[in-house]
């Protein structure tokens, strides 16, 4: 829920994920009426053989499976003014990380560490592009992805896209989600309106934008032989993302709604109760460092129901 925005004009160059990094066929109708690309409309390829499931996953290949619990740093790679995450290099602030999952850790459950990490930032001016948002460089990203890799961890590629619609930024991070490890975060307070700006007004995205999206990556999820990948719908009022229970779910994504709102806890537990579809999602909740007043513990937000099974820090 962070209001701070930052100029650049870096691109997410790479692979095409047109080429072979796309699904094939989508049943929903691409955002605003757009028609399917050719790509997107071919016969899908033969799927290279599966990569062994990562630890950072239960041995039936679910991200949850066997009552895991996943504690989360959040930010960008080049500034801590954008959450915690980015206030060191990434081996130092996995060390960190450790420490604040460890009072998670239950009996019956396993904790996995994840690094969300903000790859599209929303800014308050239009961009060469037009569309107030900008990408973190690729090799920023790579770090990362090679920690995360390195340490058992998950990383979330978090986009905040601005006037861009998801999909499109999605598609250029294919070459990051062919990792085992790697999974996708949607943040809607900073998807615009085309008349909109970030900072200025809170954004909102539409069922069937979130749909598309996940649709492309579950395909891309089977068509790669990929173990479950982790998909986050952040949200903190109920208008952020209209006619939530119109989000399909899907076969092949660990899929969360995750609650962004600061402040209190009693403030904190009524937008949770007000927000939460836990009868579709599992659950997610985050603690701010700096803007939430008496900072909930990690027994109270094991004790939250319906219950929390993502916490994450910023």
């Amino acid at each position: 829920m962070l209001l701070l925005v930052v100029a650049a004009t870096t691109r997410l160059t790479g692979d095409d994920p047109g080429a072979a990094g796309d699904p094939g066929p989508v049943a929903v109708p691409a955002p605003g009426g757009a028609a399917p690309s050719s790509e997107e409309t071919r016969p899908p390829a033969p799927a290279d053989p599966a990569p062994p499931v990562p630890s950072t996953h239960a041995p039936d290949g679910h991200i949850f499976g066997g009552n895991r619990f996943l504690v989360a740093y959040y930010g960008t790679g080049q500034t801590p003014s954008l959450g915690v995450l980015g206030e060191a290099g990434p081996d130092e602030m996995h060390r960190r990380l450790q420490r604040a999952a460890k009072p998670f850790q239950r009996p019956d459950s396993r904790v996995t560490l994840v690094y969300e990490l903000i790859v599209t930032i929303a800014d308050g001016r239009p961009g060469p592009d037009g569309d107030y948002s900008h990408d973190v460089p690729r090799e920023v990203v790579q770090r990362y992805v090679d920690a995360a890799r390195r340490h058992g961890a998950l990383l979330l590629l978090d986009i905040q896209t601005g006037r861009a619609p998801f999909i499109d930024v999605a598609r250029r991070l294919a070459w990051a989600l062919r990792e085992p490890h790697v999974g996708l975060a949607l943040d809607p307070e900073w998807r615009m309106a085309k008349d909109e700006v970030p900072g200025r007004v809170i954004g909102a995205v539409r069922p069937q934008e979130v749909n598309y999206v996940s649709a492309w990556l579950d395909a891309f999820t089977a068509r790669q032989g990929l173990p479950e990948k982790l998909f986050v719908l952040h949200q903190f009022r109920t208008d952020m993302i209209p006619n939530i229970e119109r989000v399909e779910t899907r076969a092949n994504l660990a899929m969360v709604q995750h609650v962004d709102g600061f402040g209190t806890p009693g403030q904190k537990l009524d937008t949770y109760r007000a927000v939460a579809r836990h009868d579709r999602f599992h659950m997610g909740f985050k603690l701010f460092y700096d803007e939430d007043v008496d900072r909930m513990s990690p027994r109270d937000v094991r004790r939250v129901r319906p219950a929390v099974r993502f916490v994450s820090f910023q």
